[in-house]
């Protein structure tokens, strides 16, 4: 490129041209120009921060790499330090006399645990397991179940996806997705990874789940695993949800990018295991649709209890089952078998059979036990009325707990399960467990199988008060709760009533307490008492 003298006769006396003149050797270019007159009018200050950071770059690579010393350790040093490890334990330490593992070896269940129970060889009233319509011990679904056996054998040995599938998963899928009036459903082998393996499946890290505190704990641990931030709500406190809906959408609206990716999702039960009522699903539906969440419904409890025709907590409100994303069930409860379900859209459900970790890494639901299943789901199709004596058994024993004195029932007068929980409960939680397992125990010694509410102490994320929990069968009589109900409540009697702290039962057991005579929670915080039972 040729420049002209004119060009640069406007600065012909400068000193930079000048300067620029005498560099022969250069190319006389206007780049190189350019260059030179752009460092000459630099500031002073970036002149020197360019030179100290050419500086800083020189000493990095000119210094030498950071080496620690080498410390050799003899023979000895290192046998000694091996045997001052003391590594901590795989899990803490549990005492031999946690109720748990007291009442797994005190109790011991002979035969079916039907309207009655055998335990340590004496016949109970079962209001203890969750058998809501009767069907353990029915003989049409034993023989169905039998013939099974003989044709298919025990187990599958396989998930689903790899030779784990048979005509009888897809029969039962078939029946329940007809029954639930969805377009598809899903089996899983185990009742607590329904709702523990679909949650993850959809919800993923940066999107948020709004869970009710009382959720059970298969729900709780789904939450958890789906990595996803959860934002928990007073239990069945409608208020508090929308409070915190609130303040989502207004968060969103500061940060409307990161909104649109992020999922919303409501997390909750159709009836609590933990609580025993039942959600209010009408007012969910109304605050999904006008917050844009989905929202996923646990029916373990609810399914084949609720509605006209057992479908549960939607049939029981009257609303449109396509309000709800995905229900999960367990079959373990009404249908007196073993595995779970899940139901819902097509594509919905075809995205768990990819994505849902217990249907995919787990051997598939035993044949036997998914015709089992198909057999109980037909019976309570054909037999409606036992959804009527259920319930009718249900408020029966509602109205009779609530008059048991120093109790407080908790449960909906429709719900199967009803807690019975201390009105004046003490400071130590473990006092209560004490006394409420003296109740059990004496209960047990009449006849009658009842249990303490047994929970994963370290591991809930809100631990209820401690209760005991009854189960309501429709295969139970009006005399048999009558008779239950009277001993359940002669024996809260004996434990509460500090008047007769000094006296002796004898009818199968004897008992001996030791209460100051003065308030109710003075006893129980001067509590010592022994219960021998004899069965």
């Amino acid at each position: 490129m040729n420049i002209s003298k004119h060009a640069f006769s406007p600065l012909e006396n400068s000193p930079v041209c000048s300067a620029f003149s005498k560099m022969a050797f250069l190319p006389a270019t206007w780049d190189m120009y350019d260059l030179i007159q752009g460092f000459l009018q630099a500031p002073a200050y970036h002149l020197v921060f360019e030179a100290l950071l050419i500086l800083l770059i020189a000493k990095l690579f000119f210094s030498k790499s950071y080496k620690p010393e080498k410390i050799e350790l003899t023979e000895k040093e290192k046998e000694e330090l091996v045997a001052d490890w003391n590594p901590e334990p795989l899990v803490p330490d549990v005492p031999d006399d946690h109720p748990v593992l007291q009442a797994m070896e005190k109790y011991c269940i002979s035969g079916g645990a039907g309207k009655t129970v055998n335990i340590n060889g004496k016949d109970c009233i079962n209001m203890a397991t969750l058998n809501f319509l009767g069907f353990i011990g029915n003989k049409e679904i034993e023989e169905d179940a039998v013939k099974a056996l003989m044709k298919y054998g025990v187990g599958s040995c396989g998930p689903r996806g790899f030779y784990g599938t048979m005509d009888v998963h897809l029969e039962l899928e078939d029946l329940l997705a007809k029954f639930m009036n969805t377009e598809e459903a899903i089996l899983y082998s185990y009742g607590f990874v329904a709702i523990a393996s679909a949650i993850p499946a959809y919800s993923k890290r940066g999107d948020v789940i709004f869970a009710d505190e009382g959720i059970g704990f298969a729900a709780q641990k789904g939450c958890i695993a789906s990595r996803s931030t959860i934002k928990w709500f007073r239990h069945n406190d409608m208020e508090h949800l929308e409070a915190l809906l609130k303040a989502q959408e207004e968060e969103d609206r500061r940060n409307p990018k990161k909104a649109k990716v992020t999922r919303k999702f409501l997390v909750v039960e159709g009836i609590y295991a933990n609580y025993g009522d039942i959600c209010p699903l009408p007012r969910l539906v109304e605050l999904k649709w006008k917050y844009k969440l989905r929202i996923f419904l646990e029916e373990s409890l609810s399914f084949g209890v609720l509605g006209a025709n057992g479908r549960g907590v939607t049939e029981h409100f009257e609303i449109p089952i396509d309000n709800i994303e995905l229900i999960a069930a367990s079959l373990e409860n009404s249908m007196a078998s073993i595995g779970g379900f899940c139901c819902g859209k097509k594509f919905i459900i075809d995205h768990q059979r990819l994505s849902g970790s217990g249907y995919c890494f787990s051997a598939s639901q035993p044949p036997m036990v998914a015709v089992a299943a198909t057999t109980a789901l037909k019976l309570m199709e054909k037999n409606p009325h036992l959804l009527l004596t259920l319930r009718e058994n249900c408020q029966r024993v509602h109205e009779a707990v609530k008059q048991i004195d120093g109790v407080e029932v908790r449960g909906d007068p429709i719900s199967p399960i009803q807690h019975l929980q201390l009105t004046e409960p003490a400071a130590d939680r473990d006092l209560d467990l004490r006394m409420l397992q003296m109740v059990q125990d004496m209960s047990i010694s009449q006849g009658v199988a009842i249990t303490v509410a047994r929970y994963l102490e370290n591991e809930e994320h809100l631990l209820p008060q401690p209760s005991i929990r009854l189960s309501v069968s429709a295969h139970l009589t009006a005399e048999d709760i009558d008779k239950s109900l009277a001993i359940i409540k002669s024996a809260f009697r004996a434990v509460l009533n500090n008047t007769t702290s000094r006296g002796e039962l004898h009818q199968g057991g004897t008992f001996t307490a030791n209460f100051p005579r003065s308030s109710f929670s003075s006893t129980l915080r001067s509590f010592s008492v022994m219960l021998v039972v004899k069965m």
